[in-house]
């Protein structure tokens, strides 16, 4: 294959890198350049825009440059957060040796895979397929008509500028290899996620669901949490799916598992122990030192995770890791338009003008007993400010061991004073802290990112009652319907500085959906509701194959690229069509419609073959598994106090219900002919059956049992 054939000759001549003088040292005068980044609104994008490579955005201007001029293309694609796409900027993009070459040779197009997921799947597809992996910065070599033939992640300067001279040679003298090459990878794209109409007989069954965490369970990390590798992704969609199917089955080795997760996870220092919020994974086993960005999505789905696993533990450290999380949110990612930012950066810059990766949140011995006085000895036990907490050049990241109930025993101090001394140690260190050079911001607004942080904002509100998480949630599902929801239908996927961009992707008309749905049982306002079916219509019409039973990631208006896209596997976000299926289950129910239920079925009967082979990829569709499984409830609260009801039934942990109501006279199906004017009446559903209604809230309980 010429990929092996090329990748052989980088791994040879990568070792001998040498410049050839008369080749490379070409004044910038000769080498003219325009990089045409800084007319871009994308924090990524404009972190390029002063590179000497003649960088341009993703555009059909761009591909109809390269076909005119005969040249190869080369796409770059990364995010804002992303330490090594900043490593790789500094060492090659950075470099007029490096940008002579690519500037001589190559169409160069930068990418936001933030922004442009669908070129991100595309290209990380042919990446996987070439080198069995993929990742940040992610680099591609294409045809001028856009179909790739090499590519991998981050390179040295030396094998970038040894690759690009090869590839250039190669399509020079002789172009037909790359062209036929490109052909089989076309193919290769195409199929990688080939989804075929399963024509088994339609059954889902709990053994298929219990063969699969069992298969699944052989790869848990008992004592550390999480999986036995390194390193070790949070994957929050993961342990809601656990945590349900624990408490259902009543699995209590199961259930002590997610929680021991949940536990060392928040313990370590991909936990932010002074300024709340997540890191976005971790380097070792432990959960201790983390990629250091802080990404919504990350921070959105464990708010919503500690929330509900909370309801159902009522353990009080997992209620302070939401609030603490959520305060994160609202000082460092909320714009006064309710809208959430993207991301806050792996690196800053040390006090020397080093950019280095978690400088803003690492700490010296020295530092703390400046700051900390006589509170640093119990300090240093709490936090491990030794061999355990120990990182790189003398400085620490903050760690926990023990809980506080073993803490105090051991050191001989009670619960409240101990609590006491944790915020006053926070008070102390987090203005200290915002004292240093921050870490930039990635300010842009993703709409599908902050229906995930909108959902979660009405879990918290869901399990705690705080009005203010209510107040946030509503300001966000109002800005998005205000900025980003056309009078169409269709929904726009990025928003900076007061302009809407880019045409939404699944993603975006499903994390909206399902936050509007979220919305709607906890507010009782059915425009959130009729919303959501309006998105949902709009989505059928625009991104469904019948013939797959799917949707695809790119709607029927968007430009085509190598091919059309199908994410169906859950991964640190569940996959745009999980999340779809799911809706549909969910207004099958409100509406009554059997053909939004049919769907939900036939695309989870879909991808039933490769559940069961992997079950960690597919956990938001064992979610919906259960729903067909398990008895599945219809709780619909009718009369005047209906949302003080709703309120008393959402303390208990019940994931498989969904709630309607209302405090007056509904016509929709769920409410028509159920409301009284002298009582609040409760109703308990399931599989199309009703039971009496009943009058408070320890009845309707009951009936769930």
């Amino acid at each position: 294959m010429l990929f092996r054939v090329i990748s052989l000759l980088l791994l040879v001549t990568s070792f001998s890198y040498c410049t050839n003088t008369n080749q490379h040292q070409k004044t910038m005068e000769e080498h003219a350049y325009t990089n045409e980044l800084i007319n871009e609104t994308s924090p990524y994008l404009l972190q390029h825009a002063h590179n000497p490579v003649n960088w341009k955005p993703w555009s059909d201007t761009a591909l109809s440059q390269a076909k005119k001029e005969g040249k190869l293309v080369l796409i770059s694609v990364g995010y804002a957060a992303c330490h090594w796409c900043h490593v790789m900027e500094h060492e090659s993009f950075e470099d007029s040796t490096v940008a002579a070459v690519m500037n001589q040779n190559y169409i160069n197009i930068k990418v936001d895979r933030e922004e442009r997921p669908d070129i991100d799947q595309v290209y990380m597809s042919a990446v996987q397929l070439m080198t069995g992996r993929g990742g940040w910065p992610m680099n591609v070599i294409a045809l001028p008509d856009g179909r790739p033939v090499w590519g991998g992640t981050y390179f040295p300067k030396g094998a970038w500028i040894n690759a690009l001279k090869q590839l250039q040679g190669i399509y020079e003298k002789d172009p037909q290899k790359l062209i036929d090459y490109a052909d089989k990878l076309e193919e290769g794209i195409q199929n990688s996620d080939l989804i075929e109409i399963n024509t088994n007989e339609l059954r889902f069954d709990k053994d298929t669901i219990q063969k699969t965490v069992a298969q699944w369970s052989k790869s848990f990390d008992r004592k550390k949490g999480g999986t036995e590798r390194v390193p070790k992704f949070m994957m929050p969609n993961n342990y809601q799916f656990l945590l349900r199917y624990a408490h259902q089955t009543n699995d209590k080795k199961l259930l002590e598992f997610v929680n021991t997760t949940l536990t060392k996870i928040s313990y370590g220092g991909v936990y932010d122990h002074i300024g709340g919020g997540f890191s976005r994974y971790s380097t070792d086993a432990k959960w201790h030192i983390p990629h250091f960005e802080k990404m919504l999505y990350d921070n959105a789905q464990l708010v919503s995770l500690y929330s509900d696993a909370y309801l159902l533990t009522k353990n009080e450290w997992y209620k302070q890791v939401v609030y603490e999380t959520l305060e994160f949110v609202q000082r460092e990612l909320t714009s006064k338009e309710g809208a959430f930012y993207s991301s806050l950066d792996a690196d800053s810059l040390t006090p020397e003008g080093e950019l280095e990766e978690g400088t803003y949140y690492v700490w010296t011995t020295d530092e703390l007993k400046t700051l900390l006085g006589n509170d640093y000895e119990l300090f240093k036990s709490y936090y491990n400010i030794n061999a355990y907490g120990s990182w790189e050049n003398n400085h620490y990241v903050l760690i926990r061991k023990d809980a506080n109930a073993d803490f105090v025993t051991t050191n001989k101090i009670s619960k409240d004073d101990l609590i006491k001394k944790i915020a006053s140690w926070k008070k102390t260190l987090l203005p200290y802290r915002e004292k240093r050079i921050r870490p930039r911001l990635d300010d842009k607004t993703l709409t599908s990112w902050n229906a995930l942080m909108l959902k979660s904002y009405v879990d918290a509100y869901r399990v705690f009652g705080e009005e203010e998480f209510l107040t946030a949630a509503l300001s966000n599902a109002n800005f998005i319907k205000k900025h980003q929801l056309q009078q169409s239908g269709a929904l726009l996927h990025s928003y900076k500085e007061g302009k809407s961009t880019i045409n939404g992707y699944l993603e975006d008309y499903a994390a909206v959906i399902q936050a509007y749905i979220k919305l709607y049982e906890n507010t009782l306002d059915q425009q959130w509701l009729d919303t959501a079916k309006q998105l949902t219509d709009y989505t059928i019409v625009h991104f469904f194959d019948a013939s797959k039973s799917l949707f695809y990631f790119t709607s029927d208006k968007d430009t085509a690229l190598v091919t059309r896209k199908i994410e169906y596997n859950d991964n640190v976000i569940p996959a745009s069509n999980s999340i779809m299926a799911k809706n549909l289950y969910l207004l099958s129910h409100y509406f009554s419609d059997t053909e939004y239920l049919k769907t939900s079925r036939q695309m989870l009967h879909n991808i039933q073959p490769q559940i069961t082979e992997y079950g960690p990829g597919y956990s938001n569709w064992l979610d919906l598994m259960l729903n067909f499984t398990d008895d599945f409830y219809e709780v619909v609260v009718v009369g005047s106090q209906a949302k003080e009801k709703i309120q008393k039934l959402n303390t208990v942990y019940y994931p498989n219900k969904l709630i309607a109501g209302g405090t007056s006279k509904s016509e929709t199906p769920l409410l028509k002919g159920r409301y009284s004017q002298d009582e609040t009446l409760i109703y308990i559903c399931v599989n199309n059956a009703c039971k009496y209604p009943v009058k408070t809230v320890n009845e309707a309980l009951e009936l769930m049992k």
